[in-house]
């Protein structure tokens, strides 16, 4: 499947509510973006549009990727640190592949176009954090990350089920 990949395509109506649809999709596929299944798009747009304002000032930035058909089916965020002294990298969140995609290696293509963006917006580095449990700290591996670090049962994703939040690190020199 081709990939069309766009850096900072205009924010319309039509886009955010996109958004707002693959954000609940991969949420209650069970995906680790902030949620935790069953939730609707009004429980997951409050933290979309906050997301997307983050936009208007340019030091965030958004990477969406679409399929031949035009269907939005992957996005992630680069969010600047707003700090000086860590310009030079920035943090990923968002990461997100269209739950009826996944399996078919969209997911490593997005990690190579987030290296490809980041490389080409200037930072020397990337980091993100995830949610444990998952086992995905592998496919980060697989994708060239390194663990940093973990927060122990900093994710309360229901009581008496606290999760590490699990800090990876890309070098991009």
């Amino acid at each position: 499947m081709e990939l069309l990949f766009t850096l900072d395509p205009d924010v319309t109506d039509e886009l955010r509510e996109e958004i707002v649809e693959l954000w609940t999709d991969v949420s209650n596929a069970g995906g680790a973006v902030g949620f935790v299944p069953p939730v609707d798009r009004e429980d997951v747009r409050p933290t979309a549009e906050a997301s997307l304002a983050g936009l208007a000032d340019g030091a965030d930035r958004l990477l969406v990727g679409r399929d031949e058909a035009g269907r939005l089916v992957a996005m992630v965020f680069f969010t600047g640190k707003r700090f000086v002294l860590q310009e030079h990298w920035c943090t990923i969140k968002r990461l997100m592949v269209r739950p009826d995609r996944q399996g078919g290696g969209l997911g490593r293509r997005l990690m190579a176009e987030v290296d490809r963006q980041g490389r080409a917006l200037g930072y020397e580095a990337l980091h993100l954090t995830l949610r444990g449990g998952l086992g995905l700290e592998v496919f980060y591996a697989r994708c060239g990350w390194k663990e940093v670090g973990r927060l122990p049962g900093a994710l309360r994703v229901a009581p008496g089920d606290d999760r590490d939040e699990v800090h990876m690190w890309r070098s991009l020199l």
